[in-house]
Order: C-alpha cells, then sequence, then structure tokens
C-alpha cells in the first residue's frame, strides 16, 4: 500500500492532502498524474527514513522514472534516487544518479554539494586512511571542483565548503 495512504505523520497527511488537490486542478494527462502519484510516494518513503523503508522509495522513483517525461521533474526524481543510494552507503550509485540529475537540470546546487562531500568525506578521507595521499589529494581537487558549482549557483550557501576551499587554497 502507498505510503501516502498509511502515514500518520501530520506534515505527511498536510503534503499528501495538498498534492492531491494539486493533482485534480492542475491541466495535467493522465501519465503525468500517475508519475506524479508515484513520485510524492517516494518523497513520502523519503521522509521516513529512520523506518528503514529505502526499498520502497527506490520502487516509487523508479516508477515514477517510468512515466515521467519532464527532464526538470526526472531531475529531482534522480537526484532524490541518489540520496536513498547515499543513505545506503552506496556512494558509486549515488554519484551516478546525482551526474544523471545534473545531465537533465544543471542548476542543482545540492547535487553538486553532495557529490563532493562523496569525494571530500569518504573517497578522499579513506584514501588518506589508506596512506595513499596522492590519490585523496585528487579527490579532494574533485571535491573543490563540485563545491564551486554548488556555490557558484547559490552563492552564500556551503559556507563551510567555501571557507575549505578558501583555507586549502582551491578558492580562485
Amino acid at each position: 500500500m502507498p505510503r501516502s495512504r498509511i502515514n500518520g505523520n501530520f506534515i505527511d497527511k498536510t503534503f499528501s492532502i495538498v498534492a492531491n488537490i494539486l493533482l485534480q486542478i492542475i491541466p495535467t494527462t493522465s501519465g503525468e498524474k500517475e508519475a506524479f502519484t508515484y513520485y510524492r510516494d517516494g518523497v513520502i518513503w523519503m521522509s521516513a527514513q529512520s523506518e528503514g523503508n529505502y526499498a520502497e522509495a527506490l520502487q516509487n522513483y523508479y516508477e515514477a522514472m517510468r512515466l515521467e517525461i519532464d527532464p526538470y521533474d526526472r531531475s529531482y526524481i534522480l537526484y532524490n534516487i541518489g540520496l536513498i543510494h547515499t543513505s545506503n552507503g552506496e556512494h558509486t550509485k549515488a554519484l551516478e544518479y546525482y551526474f544523471r540529475a545534473l545531465e537533465r537540470n544543471p542548476f542543482l546546487p545540492q547535487a553538486f554539494n553532495n557529490m563532493a562531500v562523496i569525494c571530500h568525506y569518504v573517497r578522499g578521507e579513506q584514501a588518506i586512511h589508506q596512506g595513499d595521499s596522492e590519490i585523496a589529494e585528487a579527490w579532494f581537487d574533485q571535491a573543490a571542483e563540485y563545491w564551486k558549482q554548488a556555490i557558484a549557483l547559490t552563492p552564500g550557501n556551503y559556507i563551510e565548503a567555501h571557507n575549505w576551499l578558501k583555507i586549502t587554497g582551491r578558492f580562485e
């Protein structure tokens, strides 16, 4: 049963009600409505991360991808799939989905930020712990490039990343 029918959270219920009203009043095709329903259910499942319902959220997002044709909407579905893979520690898969989201919508600073975080805190730090400072520096350089793109899209955000770029001499 879709989460939108069984949720008990006030915010989830409110989101479901507003989404259902919008779905009824906005002129859309039946395919678009069905895609949105799966996307909405995926978002609601994302809010239940602490319950460990990632598999069901992924199922809803994959179904939404099958139905959704708008590249902009698809970018957010792909981004959310990336979030789930990040949460599951599947960083290679997460990077793949963030890349795919950015191919459809290059104005997703949060995708650039998440890619930078994976490159820096997962790959770079892992290389340091393995004693490979050269590989670590390459990952840190890649993280810097992603953070620069995120900051360029949303100046004033990602202050910690901005400071790291300055301190490490990677900000131009």
